[in-house]
């Protein structure tokens, strides 16, 4: 199978280069998973259609409801996003954060670097310490823009920390998030003949989050250090304030909201939660109701349904048959790669003795490349590396062995292949969610400020680290 012409490759570049076009995000995915449809091998019978035109219509319509089913899977982090919004407002309607920016400002200073570092920690607790994912940033980091634009900080950086946040804790520690993609690990190896314990994955999987941290200082430290000014928008702007009933209401609301996510694992029942004890306080007035929930709509309507529709399109992806068709032509590409390299260069008798552990090394390089490759294209369009794993962990473990991969460099390939793409994928929450917070003032982009900034800071060192990793383990 040719490679360029695989349904899954062909739909990312689509989707990838529509949206660096600055298509909307949420058209971008919807042609992408129409195309993934179109080019699939999603069986038609012949007899149901009269023409190729008819084919299409049938094709398209079959898509369409591949897609739609599909976005059932995401309804409750829509739902979620939705109701964080308006307590978002609510919040926004009160002095409290403005209260608490006060203290931050004054502890900060001007010393930038610190607030994008403290971002990033306060990020990784999100998945560990109070495992609430992203749902802090739309409370937050708006209110926060003011003081970002004072220091002049590029959102560029903030985004690049959001992201590390997110996605790093995971990716390294066994903890929290980190448990459940270090088991989904564990147990997909093992369905597929390999046994090996939570011990076994965290003990390579650092590998992975040392390439993300230092993507990350690169990115706060060299790329994105220069100052950026943006316009200071009032709403946002830091003043003095004290804290009144309306505040502590809504600051006891915020705690029952992550109280109830921790203990019904429901971020939607945790914001039904923390809003329905706002208004219940009166922190939010009656009469306010409806006002507040329609400024919630409108700031996260559009990040829920594109999660939605994200959803739908991996399922498109998964039904399409060619992501396996994709990871098993990894395998044949990587055998004749090799051998063409290796036998154009071996002309003398001399070297013949030392040609087949030649082709084994030549063969273990390109494969662990095009491991990690395919595993970037799929999670960019899935848009999740949780549902990465067990995609590939199917072709990879077998494959791995033929190649004479030890165990923890099979680990390590496949960690790395799953969690890369999460970073810079449009469709991912990992860039939604930071950028949800970041252009609460229309002043950041999601693909230029974020998408791409976090593909290259973070895709990058995981790919050079994996590759290097799984050769050496």
């Amino acid at each position: 199978m040719n490679l360029l012409t695989n349904a899954v490759v062909c739909s990312v570049l689509i989707m990838t280069i529509l949206c660096i076009l600055r298509l909307n995000v949420l058209l971008s995915i919807i042609i992408a998973a129409l195309v993934a449809g179109w080019l699939s091998p999603m069986p038609i019978p012949t007899d149901t259609y009269s023409s190729f035109w008819h084919y299409i219509l049938l094709k398209t319509t079959t898509t369409g409801d591949i897609l739609i089913n599909g976005m059932a899977k995401n309804l409750n982090l829509a739902l979620s996003y939705i109701l964080l919004g308006a307590i978002a407002v609510a919040i926004s309607r009160t002095h409290l954060m403005t209260f608490l920016l006060g203290a931050i400002a004054n502890a900060i200073s001007n010393r930038k670097f610190i607030f994008v570092l403290s971002i990033a920690l306060i990020s990784c607790c999100s998945q560990n310490l109070i495992p609430i994912h992203i749902a802090f940033i739309p409370i937050l980091i708006p209110p926060l823009l003011s003081l970002m634009n004072r220091l002049q900080i590029d959102r560029r950086a903030v985004a690049c920390a959001l992201t590390f946040g997110l996605q790093a804790p995971y990716v390294t520690l066994g903890v929290g998030f980190g448990l459940l993609f270090h088991t989904t690990i564990s147990k997909q190896m093992e369905v597929n003949g390999m046994p090996v314990s939570l011990s076994d994955v965290g003990a390579v999987m650092w590998i992975g989050g040392v390439a993300m941290f230092l993507g990350l200082l690169f990115a706060v430290f060299i790329l994105y250090a220069k100052p950026r000014i943006y316009t200071q928008k009032e709403e946002y702007a830091i003043g003095d304030a004290s804290m009144g009933w309306k505040e502590y209401v809504t600051l006891f609301g915020i705690i029952i909201l992550f109280a109830v996510q921790l203990i019904t694992d429901s971020l939607a029942l945790g914001a039904f939660a923390g809003l329905m004890c706002i208004i219940i306080l009166k922190g939010i007035q009656w009469n306010e109701i409806d006002s507040i929930m329609e400024d919630g709509l409108k700031m996260m309507a559009f990040i829920a349904f594109v999660m939605l529709v994200a959803a739908g399109y991996g399922a498109v992806l998964r039904e399409s048959g060619e992501v396996k068709s994709l990871v098993d032509a990894i395998a044949n590409v990587t055998t004749h790669v090799a051998q063409t390299q290796i036998l154009s260069n071996t002309l003398d008798s001399d070297t013949i003795a030392s040609t087949s552990q030649t082709i084994s090394i030549w063969a273990k390089l390109i494969g662990a490349s095009l491991m990690l490759l395919v595993g970037l294209l799929i999670t960019i369009g899935i848009g999740t590396s949780f549902g990465t794993i067990p995609i590939i962990a199917t072709i990879y473990v077998p494959f791995g062995i033929s190649l004479g991969f030890s165990v923890p460099a099979i680990i390590l390939l496949i960690g790395i292949a799953g969690a890369l793409g999460d970073a810079g994928s449009p469709a991912s929450d990992s860039t939604l969610g930071p950028t949800s917070g970041l252009n609460m003032d229309g002043q950041h982009n999601h693909i230029y400020d974020t998408c791409i900034p976090t593909f290259f800071v973070y895709n990058i060192p995981l790919i050079i680290a994996g590759v290097f990793g799984a050769m050496v383990l």
